[in-house]
């Protein structure tokens, strides 16, 4: 384990460090910002589509997507600022333009103008996403980084659990448009919060100097780096499904199975599981390694999806409410094993550059699963089929990916 908090370089108080505990959770409500903007508007994208007059097809969907766009355009500048300027100016930044892209949707009279705010909303809060973990990567490293991580997931997925209840309540008392104003206050506390407890981690003898030829020379190295690259495409194909749940899932469960106001209880049952895999991954990965335990799990992951896809062809693209609950609960459990080791295994190997390269990751993930999401989300044709399909493609793909990084099988791979 590295310590990299401790940053001043003259006589001025720094802020106390937090401990581990109180760590963990600040770090996973700043990265939370993001789940929360996106969940927590899904039992809204139905109203949201008849009150902007854009009801009917799939074009709600872009409320979500938009926000995803706005992450990853601009991963790839928060990390270079973070590596010349420091971790917390940056963080600062992100809150700032998130917060304005708060105010521009509570106030749109029309659908472009709230998408233009989401979309303002997905770079500010790519600020606080990606820079958080080149902050974590500052302190840990390895197996540490990696139970760490776990651990802010446990944390960080109580807020999909709970998001769309939050929505949908208040929905009920006033209106959509109260959800924004919600985000807006959450991250008015996350960055008072941050600003009074967090210190800096990068020194400043430890800064680099902002140039396109670093960016580029940073591009190069993450890309050309075997275990970087793989990784960061196993990460996009495999959240590139994920992607495709979240853009589609108000129109299953409410279109094609009917459940109205129940939606959101659905999906924080498949939140949960991914709640539960992380507790899990955070037990088991010092013990078992993270390659060996994310292989094994996202073998499973792929061979139940081409099961129920085989399910699902044989009930004429219409199988049963329940059956479907219990292949996404079973899917996502495997796949919650998935996303903090995938992270922390592309990251690795490139700590000496890790704004940089955490940019380069996130964005180049962002791009992937976007587009492959977006794609699954506009099949949505009234039934399950393109979901369960763009899974069992992807993770089937993401499984290959991971095979040719390692050069074996993974539960054959060391740490």
């Amino acid at each position: 384990m590295r310590d990299g908090s401790d940053t001043s370089s003259d006589h001025e108080a720094v802020p106390e460090r937090p401990g581990r505990g109180e760590f963990v959770v600040l770090i996973a409500l700043m990265i939370s910002i993001v789940a929360m903007a996106i969940d927590a508007m899904l039992p809204a994208l139905g109203q949201i589509g008849e009150d902007m007059g854009v009801a009917g097809g799939n074009r709600q969907q872009l409320v979500v997507t938009f926000l995803f766009l706005g992450l990853a355009l601009s991963q790839i500048v928060f990390g270079p600022l973070s590596d010349s300027f420091g971790r917390k100016p940056v963080i600062y930044a992100g809150f700032i333009i998130f917060m304005i892209g708060c105010v521009m949707s509570i106030v749109a009279t029309s659908f472009w103008v709230m998408i233009a705010g989401r979309l303002l909303q997905g770079i500010g809060a790519a600020g606080p996403r990606i820079v958080t973990l080149a902050l974590v990567r500052d302190r840990f490293a390895g197996r540490e980084m990696a139970r760490l991580m776990s651990l802010v997931m446990t944390v960080f997925i109580l807020i999909p659990v709970f998001a769309p209840i939050i929505g949908q309540g208040i929905m009920i008392v006033t209106h959509w448009r109260g959800i924004f104003v919600m985000f807006l206050v959450l991250s008015a506390i996350a960055f008072v919060w941050f600003w009074a407890r967090q210190p800096e981690t990068l020194a400043p003898e430890k800064r680099s100097k902002l140039s396109a030829g670093r960016i580029a020379r940073a591009f190069r190295e993450t890309l050309t780096n075997r275990t970087a690259l793989g990784y960061t495409m196993t990460a996009g194909l495999i959240f590139g499904a994920f992607v495709g749940y979240l853009v589609s899932a108000q129109q299953i469960f409410q279109v094609t199975f009917g459940v109205g106001e129940a939606f959101p209880l659905y999906f924080a049952l498949s939140a949960g599981a991914l709640g539960f895999a992380s507790i899990t991954n955070a037990r088991l990965v010092m013990r078992f390694g993270m390659r060996p335990l994310t292989g094994t799990a996202l073998a499973a992951a792929s061979l139940l999806s081409i099961v129920f896809l085989v399910v699902v062809v044989l009930a004429d693209n219409h199988p049963s409410l329940w059956a479907t609950m219990v292949y996404i609960v079973m899917t996502f459990f495997f796949v919650g094993f998935v996303f903090g080791n995938f992270n922390a295994l592309a990251m690795e190997p490139l700590g000496h550059i890790a704004g940089s390269a955490s940019s380069v990751i996130g964005s180049v993930t962002m791009f992937i699963s976007l587009a492959l999401g977006t794609l699954i989300g506009q099949l949505y044709d009234g039934t399950v089929l393109p979901l369960v399909a763009g899974f069992a493609i992807l993770a089937t793909v993401s499984f290959a990916v991971m095979t040719w990084v390692e050069g074996t099988l993974p539960w054959n791979a060391q740490d």
